[in-house]
Parts: structure tokens; sequence; C-alpha cells
């Protein structure tokens, strides 16, 4: 696509993710991005510096006036000071999943074309990259076969990252436990750990490398990505369906399977959900045919309610 006949950033952002996906410049599909998702929210989702503050305690001599609460002081009788906790710029890793079961569909049954997770990720990842860049944090990522950057601040940097996200490529089984792990123990301070997958792969364990992530002191954030296919089971008469990760097919009934699929993929959906919420990780289920600048707009609103 030539210069003279892009699509602008506010024509683009209202689109349909498929034509999103289909642009090969992932700077500019980021930029897209969200320039759409960040109109309106008026501050930053994420920490950069500042002092934040943590509580109040009972006024000790020698304590600094300057954080005496008069206010406070003159409601209830009693003084006391204000204290701060310093935070300084955020660092982040972003851990993609390039399972082959990520390249799902490579085909739909549906009448409009669909992109696959694997894309929607990448478009995703990347959209978060250069927000958190553009506020001057640290980002980095970490992906199988031994892919690592650290997270740097800096526009080249973030550049390089873009070229790396774009290189991704998903094929065979993702080591779900083992990535995650290597992600935690790369950051050497506590950051935020942004993990896009459809979380199929080893499932315990990918569990337990995240609860410890967030006993590090690593603030977990999950995207679980899925397919309209996926939880809608569409297909009907017998089909043969191919795991896209080991090659093994079965044949099966779709009528027959439909309401047990979607009961398990309902359980399956309820779990990683309920499990994200007992240990204090956001947690946000994307579907494939919604438009990047929406999905991450509704994160985004929701962390700062968080």
């Amino acid at each position: 696509m030539s210069t003279a006949t892009k699509p602008t950033a506010a024509a683009l952002s209202a689109l349909d993710p498929v034509l999103l996906a289909g642009l090969a410049d992932l700077e500019l599909v980021a930029k897209i991005i969200v320039e759409g998702l960040v109109s309106g929210l008026h501050r930053s989702p994420f920490h950069g510096y500042s002092a934040e503050f943590s509580q109040y305690r009972h006024y000790r001599p020698g304590d600094d006036l300057k954080y005496v609460d008069w206010k406070l002081a003159a409601r209830t009788d009693r003084i006391y000071t204000k204290q701060f906790r310093e935070t300084t710029n955020m660092a982040a890793t972003l851990v993609v999943d390039t399972s082959a079961s990520m390249n799902f569909p490579t085909r739909g049954v549906r009448l409009q074309p669909d992109v696959t997770k694997f894309r929607y990720a990448v478009l995703a990842s990347a959209a978060l990259a250069h927000l958190i860049s553009t506020q001057g944090d640290a980002v980095g990522l970490v992906a199988a076969g031994g892919r690592f950057i650290a997270p740097r601040t800096g526009r080249q940097h973030l550049r390089g990252l873009l070229a790396a996200l774009s290189a991704l490529e998903p094929r065979g089984a993702w080591p779900a436990g083992q990535t995650i792990r290597r992600a935690a123990d790369r950051m050497t301070r506590r950051g935020l750990l942004l993990v896009f997958s459809d979380f199929y792969d080893d499932e315990d364990r990918a569990f337990a490398e995240l609860r410890r992530a967030a006993r590090m002191g690593h603030e977990v954030v999950l995207f679980q990505i899925l397919s309209r296919d996926e939880l809608e089971f569409p297909y009907r008469n017998d089909f043969e369906f191919t795991d896209l990760e080991t090659g093994r097919s079965v044949a099966v009934n779709a009528a027959v399977a439909r309401r047990e699929y979607k009961d398990e993929v309902a359980a399956f959906l309820e779990r990683w959900r309920s499990r994200a919420g007992a240990e204090g990780f956001q947690y946000s289920l994307i579907v494939t045919d919604t438009p990047p600048d929406r999905a991450l707009r509704n994160f985004l609103l929701a962390r700062r309610v968080r």
C-alpha cells in the first residue's frame, strides 16, 4: 500500500480487525490502535514516576509538619501525617504464545474472513508496547525459542521490539510454564507481566508459574484470546478436526458433539477467569472479531477502576 493511499488512523481504528491484521507495517497498526483506545482516558493507565499516598499514621515528635493533614486534624482533634510510597518508571514484559493452536483459524467456516489468534495477539501486544513506550516506560518481550528482549525505553528500542514481534511465527507446542518462568526471572525488578495466549498449553504448570511471578512482586495481566468459532462451534454434520500442534486427526459428528464441546469450553474459560481473580490477576477474554482498540480500551478502563 502506498503512502498516498494509506487510510487515516481514525478510519482504520473503527474497522474490522481483519483489515488491521492485513497491514504489514506493525508500527503503523500500533499507532492506529493506540489512537483509538486512549481518547478520553485523560491519564495514563500505567504508573510512571510519582509519589503515591500510602497511609496515615499518628504524628510523632520530629515528623515533618508539611506532611500533617490539618483538615483531618480539624475534624478529629487528632494529628496524623501522610506517608507516601515512591514509584519509579514501570518495566513491562510481553509474553506471546507462539503455539500452532494460535494459528487458528487458518480457514474460517463463516462468510466473513477472520484474523488468527496469533495475529491478533501480535497486534494487541504491539499496541500496548507502543502505549507503554510512549509514556516513557520500559517494555520488553519474551517468546518461545529463547527470544528475549530486555525491557528498555526509547523509540529505537520500540522499533526493534516491534520488528521482533513481526518476525514471530506460530508453530508446534508452546512451553507455557517455561516461557512465563523465564520472563519473570529476567525482570530485574518488580514489573508488569502481560501474557497473550489461548492458554490451551500445560494449563496447571502455566498457572503455577503465573502465581510464582506474582509472589515475586510482578503484576500479572492475562489476555485470553479465542476466535468466535471456538466459542460457538458453528460446524454442521460430520467433520474431521486436525490438532494444529500434533497433526492428529479425529472424525466428529458436529451436531452430536456441540453441546458437550460448548460445556467444556465454558468450564475452561470460567476456570481461568476464577483462578485469575482469586490470585488478583487482571484477566481479559478477547474474541478475535472484536476491534483491537475496543478490546484494549475495555482493558484499560477496567485497569483504571482497579
